[in-house]
């Protein structure tokens, strides 16, 4: 197995919607042996239902096909590189019908096979009759549900593989599966080699997102240097399943030790059982060396057997919501937009009521520029120039037209300094919530279809099941610190943050091992508690902490701390994407000596 060549594997999409250059710029330069695209989250599901609903050879990212592979497709078969993506959404097959279409009239004939199986909804009323729960809060599967899918794993794609496709196009996978099915087939690895798999999903993980490991939302951002032309990631790997990231050569954004380890941290949960259909994987100890410019290998990911059920999402409608807004110039600019704010929605609650409607079921005013998204941290209260941001939902959709219609009046009926509106009259839109819940594997039936064929499929179960509640909390104990100097914690450390649902996670990164004592006595659970507090659902929210010693770094997950998240949410940051940048600025006691250090270095204020 060790004298294999290691296998080169760009990313080319982290989401519906990324940039059309990637591919061609990985192909030009990243000498690949597979490009894979991940398109889908659990939001991304309901949206392609929507579009279903309205076509039935909809359902799919369809620009994979009508931008991407239209510019793409002769030099992926020119080069002889196999493609794997998520694109197919809920309609996979209308995903392959178009790609063939395409290839027809190009003259080309590629393999192509779909990975089905993971759309449940079939079965939506046997799986309410088995009572399933939403796996955090517990409550009934919702009427009105939109899609039910589940996260399957990487052998169908493996499989697939095996049997000759030049693409495969899934629905619902795991996000790093898209990577794990072309290493488990090139490199030969048996699905109990817990070790590599989890090292082939971490790679999967860490590229999943495009140019988020290629210097985007880099703590350091001033290194990246060049955004205009960011590289995309390329993980090549190695059949011990060690890899390197690295991009193309000549392009932008940076391949730093830093920006992979803050992937590596980005929405997970616990470090020591990363969940996949095909591995559990502990990340407590892997750790990433610069090895050259742009050029970053990562060790030390290992596994367990799977879990015993497989995670689904679903998503149903839950009412709508309007967003509106604009700017406000001049003294006290901020006050002045709040009272604009309360003055809208008490005059639309009137309104509402002397039109029969109900009042809103929720409201929300953010002064952004303000530093409103910061609570009681905010320091932007002198500001001059902000935009008012309101929010508000209802279950009328109409009903939130009231407070579209009404805002314009402001301009020549509120406070002065209203200079335009932004982003012109919202419309209501509907709020899409996410039902995640677990399922028996008997309950999914996948499968692989090649150019219509069936590909043979090894339905048989895991040997053996993993169970993260054997896992004994971590003794994270760090001594205090006795001191009255405090620095950021921006200058210790780099953070970044993301969204699973309605909980969000917090990854912070030691700059230095010297501070991890300092950084671990100050990051408590109850600190970072307090310091989001204005984030934070109290009825239900709760906020744990992890170590992973091997990269001199934590997670913290916050549980409920996105208004619902994703398109359910009313806030201006419904998926803390700017959470790290909050919990860098909590004060850090440090040793005077440190504090004198990083003051005469310039480091600290």
């Amino acid at each position: 197995m060790t004298d294999k060549k290691p296998i080169r594997i760009g990313c080319a999409a982290g989401f519906w919607g990324d940039t059309e250059t990637a591919a061609p710029q990985l192909l030009e330069g990243g000498r690949l042996d597979y490009l894979v695209f991940d398109y889908l989250a659990e939001i991304t599901m309901s949206i392609m239902a929507g579009h279903r609903l309205r076509r039935p050879d909809g359902g799919h990212a369809h620009d994979f096909v009508t931008r991407v592979m239209k510019a793409c497709l002769p030099a992926v078969m020119e080069q002889g590189v196999k493609v794997v993506t998520n694109a197919g959404g809920i309609n996979p097959l209308a995903s392959r019908e178009a790609l063939q279409s395409l290839a027809a009239s190009m003259g080309l004939s590629p393999k192509i096979a779909v990975v089905l199986g993971d759309d449940l909804m079939p079965h939506k009323d046997a799986l309410r009759a088995d009572g399933v729960r939403e796996m955090y809060v517990g409550s009934e599967l919702p009427d009105g549900v939109l899609t039910m899918n589940a996260y399957l794993g990487a052998k169908p794609i493996a499989e697939a593989l095996a049997a000759g496709a030049d693409f495969v196009i899934t629905g619902r996978v795991a996000d790093s599966a898209i990577v794990l099915g072309p290493l488990v087939h090139e490199h030969g690895w048996s699905w109990d080699d817990y070790d590599r798999l989890a090292m082939g999903s971490l790679a999967g993980h860490i590229v999943e997102c495009g140019a988020q490991a290629t210097g985007g939302l880099l703590t350091d951002w001033e290194l990246v240097g060049d955004y205009s032309d960011v590289g995309f990631p390329i993980a090549e790997c190695a059949a011990d399943g060690s890899f390197v990231i690295d991009k193309p050569p000549g392009t932008g954004g940076r391949v730093l030790r830093a920006g992979v380890l803050e992937q590596l941290l980005y929405e997970i949960g616990d470090p020591r059982a990363y969940m996949l259909p095909d591995v559990v994987c502990d990340f407590t100890q892997v750790q990433a060396e610069q090895i050259d410019d742009d050029r970053v290998r990562v060790t030390g990911a290992t596994g367990h057997p799977p879990p015993e059920k497989y995670k689904v999402s679903a998503t149903y409608p839950d009412g709508f919501k309007t967003t509106v807004g604009f700017l406000l110039a001049g003294e006290d600019a901020a006050r002045k937009a709040e009272a604009i704010g309360k003055a809208l929605i008490a005059k639309t609650e009137k309104l509402l009521k002397a039109r029969g409607y109900a009042g809103f079921r929720d409201t929300r005013i953010d002064v952004l520029g303000a530093e409103s998204t910061y609570g009681e941290h905010s320091r932007g209260r002198a500001s001059r120039e902000v935009v008012l941001r309101l929010a508000a939902s209802h279950d009328d959709g109409d009903a939130l037209k009231l407070m579209v219609r009404e805002l314009p009046q402001m301009g020549t009926g509120g406070t002065p300094g209203f200079a335009s509106g932004i982003g012109g009259r919202s419309g209501a839109m509907a709020m899409i919530r996410l039902f995640s819940f677990l399922v028996d594997r008997a309950r999914v039936h996948e499968r692989v279809d090649l150019d219509g064929e069936p590909v043979a499929h090894d339905a048989s179960p895991p040997v053996s099941y993993f169970d993260p509640a054997v896992l004994e909390d971590q003794q994270l104990d760090y001594p205090a610190v006795d001191s009255d100097c405090r620095v950021p914690l921006i200058e210790l450390a780099t953070g970044r943050s993301g969204d699973k649902g309605d909980h969000s996670n917090i990854g912070i990164l030691a700059r230095d091992p010297e501070y991890v004592p300092y950084i671990g006595a100050a990051l408590t659970e109850e600190a970072v508690a307090r310091h989001m507090a204005h984030v934070l659902d109290h009825a239900r929210s709760r906020v744990t902490r992890w170590a992973l010693p091997g990269s001199d770094s934590w997670n913290f997950l916050l549980e409920h701390s996105l208004g619902g998240g994703g398109v359910a949410s009313l806030r201006p940051d419904p998926q803390g994407k700017a959470f790290a940048q909050q919990l860098l600025a909590l004060e850090v006691p440090v040793p005077k000596a440190l504090y004198d250090r990083l003051q005469s270095q310039g480091e600290a204020p």
